[in-house]
């Protein structure tokens, strides 16, 4: 059974707007659909880079996946079970920061963990994904006093903390510069190979999902459809430039994503 199932899924908005006419207040009705009969099935330790056109509904899907979003139609299986809601097991970092300001890093990434009673345990679980997301010697520092790609480190650290079983990633390189990008696509690979957790990863840049992702799912616009569901059979690290086959694949995607003359 696969980890992650989803079957005949669709996604409607319904909005409301008045009438051009300020007499009339009765207001006009319209229903946007997002997604459209969307079926995927991830395996367990996957990492699947989800790409598309801006406002086509990858974010949507993901939040839908995660539990903080409920679908129009279908369902999404997480191990046989149906998503209901949000779970402690199914973690979920944003695009922009999520750090508490008043904590210190050893309290945001501390936040899950206060089921452990034990305050050594605690302490010594803390420290161990502040070391893993080298932020050593930056226990007490506060989210103002560290940069961009700092901060996503630290909530990357906090995320992984309580041990879930899947992260869910929704452009969490947003706003970094490109160094600090770079530097961050290699610890999410590092830390996906480490850990083996499954991580479902949003993101618009198309080197990214083919250096990081074992899979590739590509959204049509609206409303979206599934254009491309490929596993990528390649080993880490990838050099984009040195594999023939992995460069065809990104010309296709461009043309996929309506860019047929990018290089």
């Amino acid at each position: 059974m696969s980890h992650i199932c989803i079957s005949g899924l669709c996604k409607e908005y319904v909005e409301r707007r008045r009438k051009v006419c300020f007499r009339d207040t009765s207001g006009v009705r319209t229903v946007q659909q997002i997604l459209a009969d969307i079926n995927l099935e991830f395996e367990d330790g996957e990492m699947v880079c989800i790409l598309g056109p801006s406002g086509c509904g990858k974010s949507t899907l993901l939040k839908i996946v995660a539990g903080f979003t409920p679908s129009t139609a279908g369902k999404v299986l997480i191990d046989g079970k149906p998503v209901n809601g949000p779970s402690q097991d199914h973690i979920f970092v944003y695009q922009h920061s999520a750090l508490l300001p008043w904590m210190t890093v050893q309290q945001n990434v501390g936040l899950g963990l206060r089921n452990i009673k034990a305050e050594n345990k605690r302490n010594d679980r803390i420290q161990e994904y502040i070391d893993m997301v080298e932020l050593t010697g930056f226990e007490d520092r506060y989210p103002c006093e560290l940069s961009g790609g700092m901060q996503r480190r630290a909530e990357l650290a906090r995320a992984l903390a309580v041990n879930p079983k899947t992260l869910f990633m929704d452009e969490p390189f947003t706003g970094l510069d490109f160094l600090t990008h770079m530097r961050m696509r290699e610890e999410v690979v590092m830390m996906h190979l480490y850990t083996g957790k499954s991580v479902i990863f949003v993101t618009h840049d198309i080197d990214d999902a083919l250096v990081m992702g074992d899979r590739i799912v590509i959204l049509s616009g609206r409303p979206a459809t599934v254009q491309l569901n490929r596993r990528l059979a390649h080993p880490h690290p990838r050099k984009l430039t040195k594999d023939p086959e992995l460069l065809e694949l990104r010309r296709e995607v461009f043309f996929m994503l309506g860019v047929p003359d990018a290089v």
